[in-house]
C-alpha cells in the first residue's frame, strides 16, 4: 500500500541509477517492518527544470504516502531511516528531503475494492 515517490534533479541520475536508488528507498521502508512483504511500491521522476532557492543544486525529495494509523514515532522512524541511506548513498548532494502523509481508509479506494 505504501507508496514512495522520488522528486530529484534529474543529475542525480548520473550519480546512481534509477533502479539503483527505487531499491534503497524500498530496503529503507521495509526494514522499518511497517508494511507487508511485497506491498511497498517506489518510483521516481527526475526534473531537468526546477529552482532551488534560485539556483541548479541537486536535490532528493521523497513524498510517503502510507495508509494512516502509525503513530508519529514509527513515521519519524521511517523519514529518518530512508533519510539516513539516502545520506550515505549520496554525501555531495545538499538536499535530501522527506514528507509522511496518510492515506484515510474511509476515502481509500483501489480496483480490487469495487465488486
Amino acid at each position: 500500500m505504501p507508496h514512495f515517490v522520488i522528486d530529484c534533479s534529474k543529475n542525480i541520475l548520473n550519480k546512481k541509477s534509477p533502479e539503483e536508488i527505487i531499491q534503497k528507498v524500498y530496503d529503507s521502508a521495509e526494514s522499518t517492518n511497517l508494511f507487508d512483504k511485497g506491498d511497498i511500491k517506489v518510483r521516481i521522476n527526475p526534473y531537468k527544470y526546477y529552482t532551488i532557492g534560485n539556483s541548479k543544486d541537486d536535490f532528493i525529495h521523497i513524498f510517503a504516502n502510507i495508509m494512516e494509523g502509525r503513530t508519529v514515532s514509527q513515521k519519524k522512524n521511517l523519514s529518518e531511516s530512508i533519510i539516513a541511506d539516502l545520506k550515505i548513498m549520496f554525501p555531495d548532494v545538499p538536499i535530501i528531503s522527506i514528507n509522511i502523509r496518510d492515506f484515510e481508509k474511509a476515502t481509500y479506494c483501489n480496483k480490487s475494492m469495487i465488486e
